[in-house]
């Protein structure tokens, strides 16, 4: 027999995560669609904007999903916390080697996901209720709040993990000292806010957030975080599980339960990694889209005009005539082209390969 080296033992953790989480989550996944249809838990789709006028264009593309049950983002953390669950009691059982809630790499991105996840969760619970002006959370109280979770977290990296750095790929490390509190408090809130404004096509948020995760999952092993990897294959496995309900057309939507709580994890991840400078890389269509949304907001205050016909840019392609599977895939090709480019350019720039 050929002997078990450290290298396929660690490929066997990574991958068996991954495969553990899509397996469990694919179970699972058709009793709680039918558990969200009984219990009538449907999308309200919003008919105002952000700027308290009424969203015609938004509605009009979208009143053919009303009712389709939402909150499927459970299903991803859910399934997270089960197996990380399952993690530990096998390793203290001795089965299973390593337990996926490590101190050092784990916790800080498992209590992201649950937090954000449950403030996420209050959102789309006064949605279906038709609360708030715009059926949910309003937006500055949401922000607040996220603001306060992503502060809590820049403090703790700081004052007790020691990161007062970022790194340049290919040149050095620079240090910023108190200044990265607000970076890290600015990198969660923007990739929150990223994945949730990106996730409003079937499809679209689930499959760039599992090439997110795959990238930062391969950063993390080279950096030598063997259970963050771990994690983040994990996280990829369950999503695409959740994704082979949400392809066009969708069973379920994701939710701000998922939406929010998958974009902060991505930006602990990146800080945990040292890879904030590619983190525009790997999450390139996150970018663009919040992108679109500030460029929109400021031309409409400032000049009174629309650079798009609709924001984020995923609805303008919409409205100009590309169906919804195409919008999804050609976002899907340029975002992964982009990541790829990102990993690479992480992988080379650490300087020590």
């Amino acid at each position: 027999m050929f002997p078990i080296t450290d290298t396929v033992r660690h490929l066997i953790l990574i991958v068996g995560s991954g495969f553990l989480g899509f397996t469990i989550a694919m179970a699972l996944a058709k009793p709680f669609i039918n558990f969200l249809r009984k219990h009538k838990v449907g999308k309200n789709i919003r008919e105002t904007a952000s700027d308290g006028k009424a969203a015609k264009l938004f509605h009009a593309l979208h009143v053919k999903k009303e009712g389709t049950p939402t909150m499927g983002g459970v299903l991803i953390w859910g399934t997270v916390l089960i197996v990380i669950g399952l993690s530990r009691l096998l390793s203290y059982s001795g089965i299973f080697e390593h337990s996926l809630l490590n101190r050092a790499e784990t916790y800080l991105p498992v209590f992201t996901l649950i937090t954000v996840a449950l403030l996420g969760a209050i959102d789309d619970i006064w949605g279906l209720k038709g609360k708030g002006k715009s059926k949910g959370l309003n937006i500055k109280p949401k922000f607040f709040w996220l603001t306060i979770l992503a502060l809590m977290g820049g403090l703790w990296f700081y004052y007790k993990l020691g990161y007062d750095q970022i790194h340049i790929p290919g040149v050095k490390d620079q240090f910023i000292g108190l200044w990265y509190i607000p970076l890290f408090t600015f990198i969660i809130v923007a990739t929150a806010n990223a994945v949730n404004i990106t996730d409003g096509l079937d499809g679209l948020a689930g499959g760039l957030s599992i090439i997110a995760f795959m990238a930062f999952g391969a950063l993390a092993y080279v950096h030598g975080l063997l259970i963050l990897s771990a994690f983040c294959a994990l996280i990829a496995g369950t999503t695409l599980a959740f994704l082979w309900f949400n392809v066009p057309p969708a069973q379920f939507i994701m939710g701000d339960t998922g939406a929010l709580a998958l974009g902060a994890t991505l930006g602990v991840i990146a800080m945990l990694t040292d890879a904030v400078l590619i983190l525009p890389f790997i999450a390139f269509i996150f970018l663009i889209e919040i992108l679109s949304v500030m460029i929109q907001m400021t031309s409409k205050k400032l000049f009174h005009k629309k650079v798009f016909h609709i924001a984020p840019i995923h609805h303008h392609f919409e409205h100009i005539g590309w169906p919804e599977s195409k919008v999804v895939m050609r976002f899907w090709i340029l975002g992964a082209l982009v990541a790829t480019l990102g990993l690479i350019l992480g992988l080379v720039g650490m300087g020590d390969l």
